[in-house]
């Protein structure tokens, strides 16, 4: 009960971004490191694009050593977009070589079946206290049969993403022409050093993540997908 698949290296489903994080931080060396909005947008693009987890710890490791293999190191990683293209192109040889079966075996989720509920609980009280009734009901519904939900974590993070994509569509419906553009020219301003690291497709997922956190930021509601549970 309550199972959600692995990565092939073991670790869990959930721990994406937290790994993410403490690895890329372990490379770099240099004591604590915070993910920026960029960073988190295209971690999310990694994981919603299935990059195995495996491939995105190569590929900061890749990274990494040709940086450091440079004879002129300028300028400090400050960002994991650098890791864009190793990630890449380790997630294309992982691909190619079958590395991450179809179907991962199962895992504990890494949370228990109380801190599930009250995160659901709480974001529902933040929806409600902005304004978003319908979402806030369909959160209070999931937190009541919690152990039903629990036991099928995989459909119950559909679930919530589900939410959340109706919540980003009526928000964005709402974004004036002007706020559209500043949001674009601030990604912009911050991709532009990593932006020939990145192909076509993937600046165009990578913009869709950043503009999605960017309203949700903006209007003060917390991201529902059990990827946030933190």
């Amino acid at each position: 009960m309550g199972e959600v698949p692995s990565w092939p290296d073991g670790s869990n489903y959930f721990n994406y971004f937290t790994e993410v994080e403490e690895h890329f931080q372990r490379a770099r060396g240099t004591g604590l490191f915070l993910m920026s909005p960029l960073d988190w947008a295209l971690v999310e693009s990694w994981k919603n694009a299935n990059v195995p987890l495996e491939a995105v710890l190569r590929g900061v490791d890749l990274a990494f050593t040709k940086w450091r293999a440079r004879k002129n190191r300028t300028q400090a990683v400050n960002s994991i977009a650098y890791c864009a293209q190793a990630v890449a192109t380790e997630a294309a040889a992982m691909a190619n070589v079958g590395a991450r079966s179809a179907g991962a075996r199962d895992a504990e989720p890494p949370f228990t079946l109380d801190e599930m509920r009250g995160y659901v609980r709480t974001n529902a009280k933040a929806y409600r206290n902005a304004g978003q009734a319908n979402i806030a009901e369909a959160l209070e519904a999931i937190a009541d049969n919690a152990e039903t939900h629990f036991g099928d974590i995989e459909a119950l993070e559909q679930r919530l993403t589900g939410l959340e994509d109706k919540v980003l569509a009526r928000l964005r419906s709402e974004l004036t022409e002007d706020e559209l553009f500043e949001a674009r020219q601030e990604l912009d301003r911050q991709l532009r050093p990593y932006r020939a690291k990145m192909t076509a497709p993937q600046l165009m997922m990578l913009e869709k993540q950043y503009l999605d956190r960017t309203l949700l930021e903006h209007s003060k509601l917390p991201r529902l997908s059990l990827f946030y549970m933190r």
